[in-house]
């Protein structure tokens, strides 16, 4: 017990020590936790040989992080995303195979190595790429759909890869039987006991495997549909909040107990059943339940994965194995470049692509060692490989923080479309034709005025013309797109679009040529607001303010005022706020956050003050009126 609770100490220790100096310094947390890892393990050498056992703990954490993504996915999402799973997926995995197979048979290995060597390193860490994509809000981008679609490729390719690695044995050679199933010498079905000691496939013909799997898949499935809310409402009944979080961790360990029975990824059973539960009403209680375990078990991977590193192998060949960590990505991204290019990913996509998926993962430490079993590969070839894995892992961060400065070069520029031919004109020009241009699109219209609508988004422009909305295509920003919408003659221009910076280009293009001009924007934020004030727009609507002063006198008029009572504690608030936004723009210092400017802050807070007083004089004139009236 004492061993076990000096051993959590470190480690606790050294993640809340590593990685918030790490986020501080930009880098992210993953490098923060590989780093704790280093100096715990081959630095100071607190940590030893367990390392290794807690990794396989902690690769839990990926079969968490795979269930909550499921849950973001719905099956018809999924579907969408079968062209880049068979596709994008399984043509990096064939190339980058047959790459570092060609590389292996290059250095004198023989073809049954190479190809073992091949797929271990071409898949990569799941772990680390999701994660770091969750911090950076990249999963939502093209870059980061692909990415995703390729790591989940690679996570089902790992079961055929262990079915394939028997059949490579460099001696007594695995064969098929004539019933399907397959027969090993005895030295390598000893091997394949010790790797899975519990089996509801082990020595079935290929047909009846097939049915068992198949059969744990249904299960899955069906439980998740029919199975899951009642016994959620079973739980809800109880109203004890620790029971959600117990149910949530037995979805999980169960489903990843069955896969393992079956011989199929844990993470992949547990991605299938969060897409089964996607559509649940109880999505966001499992999302917080499990997400805090999550969190903890990806540290304790990524700590596991720096720690385990063969220090005294790397100090002997230091050069040789930081030179095969670089190949490897350099290999595979190369191979990423070219596949991503084949389908179409352009500029900040296209690095993400290549740059993200370069590493060897976490699988290859499994398929290495399940090779070394199987005298595949040889033990001092496997223990140097899984250093370059490990090390390759280590690189990962770094080619992150790349990306980044990639990304600042690489504007994606859109696809070049021929402007519509302009031939109408009126006294209100709206640009951009999003969800807060068509609100004041059709308001205008409406009351009898004709309005010129712009946008640079096809979808957008033919989405309005099904609808009788007559827009037309092309950049509001470009000076000759105004001159032929009659920019000279309105007397309204509307800037309603979704990128900030093209906002500040218009209203200061706008305000430098047509002075009597009146220009209405749309603003993000408050410091949108100083910057659109400072370009020259005469009235600025920020896109929640109104909606959130609506929201908060319903709650005003659900806590005992009238409605005539609320409508005026709002009107104050919006005449107030109106006045402090024009004040504090003269305070404002562009480049500098609001919490670094003095002068602002002391301002804003006797405004405030200002406000609280104005709202308590008409609560004290509604008492005076109500005690004259009594």
């Amino acid at each position: 017990m004492d061993a076990f609770l000096y051993q959590a100490t470190i480690y606790l220790a050294a993640a809340v020590i590593a990685v918030p100096i790490a986020a501080r310094l930009g880098l992210g947390s993953v490098l923060g936790y590989l780093a704790a890892g280093i100096i715990i393990g081959p630095v100071f050498g607190f940590v030893g040989s367990e390392a290794e056992d807690l990794r396989h703990f902690a690769e839990f954490g990926v079969v968490m992080m795979l269930f909550l993504i499921g849950l973001e996915l719905e099956p018809r999402a999924l579907w969408a995303m079968r062209h880049k799973l068979l596709g994008l997926g399984g043509l990096q995995i064939l190339v980058s195979t047959m790459a570092l197979m060609g590389a292996a048979m290059l250095a004198g290995e023989t073809w049954q190595v190479g190809l073992a060597i091949g797929l271990a390193l071409s898949l990569s860490s799941t772990a680390i790429v999701l994660q770091t994509l969750s911090e950076k809000g990249l999963m939502r981008t093209g870059g980061g759909r692909a990415t995703f679609s390729v790591l989940l490729t690679q996570d089902i390719a790992v079961i055929p890869i262990l079915a394939l690695l028997p059949l490579l044995a460099a001696q007594h050679g695995a064969q098929i039987t004539g019933n399907g199933s397959i027969a090993r010498s005895a030295d390598d079905a000893h091997a394949v006991s010790s790797h899975a000691t519990l089996s509801l496939v082990e020595g079935l013909p290929g047909w009846a495997v097939t049915l068992v799997t198949l059969a744990a898949i249904g299960s899955i499935v069906l439980a998740g549909v029919y199975l899951a809310r009642p016994v959620f409402r079973f739980i809800h009944a109880s109203n004890l909040r620790e029971m959600y979080t117990a149910l949530a961790l037995m979805i999980v360990v169960g489903i990843s107990f069955l896969m393992t029975l079956v011989g199929l990824s844990p993470a992949l059973g547990a991605f299938l059943a969060g897409v089964v539960l996607a559509n649940s009403e109880f999505r966001h209680e499992l999302e917080s339940d499990l997400n805090p375990f999550k969190g903890l078990l990806l540290g304790l991977f990524f700590i596991t994965v720096g720690a385990g590193i063969n220090y005294r192998l790397f100090l002997a060949e230091p050069g040789d194995l930081i030179g095969l960590a670089l190949l490897v990505i350099i290999a595979k991204g190369t191979v990423l470049y070219f596949v991503g290019k084949a389908f179409g990913l352009k500029k900040r996509d296209h690095w993400l692509f290549t740059l993200g998926l370069a590493q060897a993962g976490e699988f290859g430490f499994v398929l290495l060692a399940f090779s070394r079993q199987l005298n595949v590969v040889p033990p001092e070839l496997s223990e140097k490989l899984l250093l370059v894995i490990a090390l390759s892992m280590l690189i990962t961060p770094l080619l992150f923080i790349l990306y980044d400065l990639l990304s600042k070069y690489s504007k994606d520029s859109p696809k070049e479309q021929t402007p519509d031919e302009i031939d109408e004109e009126g006294p209100v020009i709206i640009a951009g034709i999003g969800r807060f241009g068509q609100i004041v699109n059709r308001l205008v219209r409406a009351s009898g005025f004709n309005t010129v609508v712009l946008d640079s988004n096809m979808a957008s422009v033919q989405l309005m013309r099904r609808f009788g909305v007559k827009s037309f295509l092309g950049d509001p920003t470009r000076p000759e797109l105004l001159k032929a919408a009659g920019i000279a003659k309105a007397k309204v221009l509307v800037v309603a679009l979704d990128d900030r910076e093209a906002a500040l280009r218009l209203v200061a293009h706008a305000r430098r040529g047509y002075p009597d001009l009146h220009i209405i924007a749309r603003a993000f934020d408050r410091n949108h607001v100083f910057e659109l004030y400072k370009a020259g727009a005469n009235d600025i609507v920020r896109e929640m303010f109104d909606s959130s002063l609506r929201a908060g006198r319903y709650v005003l008029e659900q806590i005992g005022l009238s409605e005539y009572e609320a409508a005026q504690a709002e009107q104050t608030f919006y005449a107030h706020d109106r006045q402090t936004v024009r004040e504090l723009a003269g305070l404002w210092i562009p480049g500098t956050p609001a919490s670094e400017n003095p002068a602002y802050i002391a301002r804003a807070r006797e405004l405030e003050k200002d406000l609280e007083t104005a709202l308590l004089e008409l609560a004290e004139a509604k008492k005076s009126s109500d005690q004259k009236s009594a």
